[in-house]
């Protein structure tokens, strides 16, 4: 597939691009532009709230474990062939965030009913500017540049998926801000993710299954919410269960509430170091579901020692002889 892009002398060849991703090729910077411009325009016709069907395969947090994102395609499915929906955190603490999220941007390009793309709390300027993204793309591309086209993009990213008119889908949790799903698709998204209110929330809160109402989060944003505010939100909604990301699960993945809401985890031995198992959660239909569990790719060993050295070497000081 092909878009023309009227920034480039040449058009987007989407497969190829694709292609070179999958062998962890960096594209060109005016390329990675008109890739996130393109992606900006296609993202600005999506509401706040996307509604889906089955089946469909459920990512949690990746995170710039770029090896591991390719099991998941292993495991799961090739695009086309699978539908999926990632749940955010495409990007920091990982290596490879750049391919990462590179190669989710194509094949959302390519494949816009088949992939959907959720905003998480590391989908920021301010968050990628601690935890790894700025720095990684100043050290591939020489330049803040891509990280500035990459955070713009972010801003476009959707809020939320309803699977099924059931399952509620976000990338950390609810709001006392909001009580159904409509006010979410009231919510300005295009801008920076805010330190509070409803957008905030809905990327930074967790589910605790020790309390029943809302609490300030530990985190220093969004809430902690438990079995009482789930409950109301699900009932006034006509929904059944809550699917998000967002926090480390040794398993792979966390059930909360008699199911009422499950934690998807999705970046396995996280930070290359945790020593988790992950999970992608396979939706057939209302009925049928299954956590395909997996450990991390063989590939991390070999291909992170390399950027390691890679790194090393690009911060080895200069020798001068006077």
């Amino acid at each position: 597939m092909t878009l023309t892009d009227s920034s480039l002398t040449a058009p987007l060849e989407l497969d190829k691009c694709i292609e070179r991703l999958y062998r962890r090729e960096l594209l060109p910077e005016v390329t990675i532009h008109a890739l996130c411009s393109k992606l900006k325009e296609l993202l600005i016709k999506e509401s706040n709230v996307v509604y889906i069907n089955t089946p469909v395969t459920v990512v949690g947090d990746i995170h710039g474990q770029f090896h591991d994102l390719i099991e998941i395609f292993r495991i799961g499915g090739f695009a086309p062939d699978t539908n999926y929906l990632f749940l955010g955190d495409y990007v920091d603490r990982g290596m490879f965030s750049v391919e990462t999220i590179t190669l989710l941007i194509c094949l959302k390009l390519r494949y816009p009913s088949r992939i959907n793309l959720i905003r998480g709390n590391h989908e920021s300027r301010q968050i990628t500017q601690n935890y790894g993204f700025y720095s990684e793309c100043h050290r591939k591309y020489g330049s803040p540049l891509v990280w500035g086209y990459f955070t713009d993009m972010f801003d476009f990213l959707i809020l939320s998926v309803v699977i099924n008119d059931t399952i509620f889908c976000v990338h950390g949790g609810l709001s006392p801000n909001v009580h159904s799903i409509d006010q979410i698709k009231l919510v300005d998204r295009f801008r920076e993710i805010p330190h509070e209110g409803a957008m905030a929330d809905l990327v930074w809160s967790d589910p605790n299954d020790e309390e029943n109402d809302f609490q300030l989060s530990s985190r220093g944003a969004g809430y902690t919410f438990g079995y009482d505010v789930v409950k109301k939100f699900l009932q006034f909604n006509s929904m059944d269960k809550i699917l998000r990301a967002h926090q480390l699960c040794n398993e792979g993945y966390q059930i909360y509430f008699h199911g009422l809401v499950t934690t998807v985890w999705s970046a396995p031995n996280y930070c290359y170091r945790c020593g988790n198992r992950a999970s992608i959660l396979e939706i057939y239909n209302d009925q049928q579901s299954f956590f395909n569990v997996f450990e991390e790719s063989p590939e991390n060993a070999i291909e992170i020692r390399k950027e390691s050295d890679r790194i090393k070497t690009q911060l080895r000081p200069v020798e001068y002889f006077l």
